[in-house]
């Protein structure tokens, strides 16, 4: 079944990208004028560095760790409430069923970055690796007369770090692989056009107005005291609108904001194109599920670049979809090494221990 969705999904990321290859040699971008000439000379060498799993990490993020209802740690961490009942379970192995216990954490499992300079990466060093395909740059109006409108790149690790650190629990419960860059928006024609990204969200038609926009104030509020509301779906809490599943960003505050804002896109698109499944609640005990409209609840995002957000603001250094920046955004941007951003995303896990299952190793 994951063998037939990826082929299917392949399929379709082939077509659209011939599509948008098309579309781009019909329309090709305008000259840019002498002042973003200018301001593109001017713009800082790719920085970055190696993230250090022992100290960039907030690994209170991983509570709290349950069997069943019963909860064993806790460290004063948030819990989207997905688990719970009796402890026992049971799943189908090769046709057997297996009977397990149900536990249930935060795994550390996927890394995004937001850059300004395509083809620059930051958690790799800071390195560019540019593959020769034109991909547009980080731009910014600086007329104060202009719409304060943006755009970044954005890249997707896998991370799975509770597997190659080997730590935590069996590793039937945790997704297996290796640290790896699996996406990068530079090569995807969809990311810079919005029109291209209807594709992926038609939906967008139907919130596209003011009440449906109004009604994220709610979750804004939902998600800085706890998590984000599904029914909102539409709605990346505090920051603003989910869709366009795109890089540009209509009212630009400041690049935590921003970034954050890109990170839930990316995680949505993600879900949008079956590149990463879910693993959470009941459906979750026995394996990863497709779902394409993405469960905001079942992440938690700590920002580990230009500087790590380790230090915890009432009791906590991850925060969940939706939350507002402000409460940690104070120093995290700076000039030149600090205006690309890097984030951990930890998804929520429910698992059937000792079921013996092949974990699932999505992108």
């Amino acid at each position: 079944m994951k063998q037939l969705v990826h082929q299917i999904v392949a399929v379709l990321m082939l077509w659209i990208g011939s599509a948008g290859l098309s579309w781009a040699q019909s329309n090709p971008p305008a000259p840019p004028s002498s002042a973003a000439s200018a301001a593109g000379s001017a713009w800082p060498t790719c920085q970055g560095k190696f993230m250090n799993p022992i100290t960039d990490i907030c690994w209170s993020c991983v509570f709290p760790l349950k069997i069943g209802s019963a909860t064993l740690i806790s460290d004063n961490q948030e819990d989207n409430g997905s688990s719970g009942g009796s402890p026992l379970c049971s799943c189908t192995n090769n046709g057997l069923p297996t009977v397990g216990v149900k536990i249930s954490f935060w795994e550390p499992a996927r890394l995004v970055e937001v850059v300004r300079s395509p083809y620059c990466f930051p958690s790799l060093g800071g390195i560019k690796i540019d593959v020769g395909i034109f991909a547009p740059a980080h731009t910014h109006p600086a007329n104060s007369g202009q719409s304060p409108t943006t755009f970044y790149q954005a890249h997707w690790y896998v991370n799975p770090m509770l597997f190659w650190l080997q730590v935590l629990v069996d590793d039937s419960c945790l997704e297996q692989g290796v640290f790896d860059l699996a996406y990068f928006t530079e090569v995807d024609p969809l990311w810079a056009n919005t029109e291209l990204a209807f594709i992926l969200n038609p939906d967008a038609a139907l919130f596209a107005n003011v009440v449906a926009q109004a009604a994220c104030a709610a979750d804004c509020v939902a998600a800085s005291v706890g998590f984000p509301l599904n029914t909102l779906f539409w709605c990346a809490g505090c920051q603003g609108s989910m869709y366009p599943l795109a890089g540009w960003v209509g009212a630009h505050v400041g690049g935590v904001e921003s970034s954050t804002l890109l990170v839930q896109r990316m995680t949505n698109k993600m879900h949008r194109e079956g590149l990463i499944w879910a693993a959470s609640g009941s459906k979750g005990l026995c394996g990863y599920y497709v779902q394409p409209i993405m469960d905001k609840t079942n992440y938690k995002l700590q920002l580990i670049y230009p500087v790590r957000n380790t230090d915890k603001w009432f009791g906590k250094c991850c925060h969940p979809f939706g939350r507002t920046t402000s409460i940690f955004e104070a120093g995290k941007e700076f000039p030149y090494k600090g205006e690309d951003f890097a984030y951990q995303l930890f998804r929520k896990r429910d698992c059937c221990e000792a079921s013996s299952l092949t974990s699932f190793a999505t992108p």
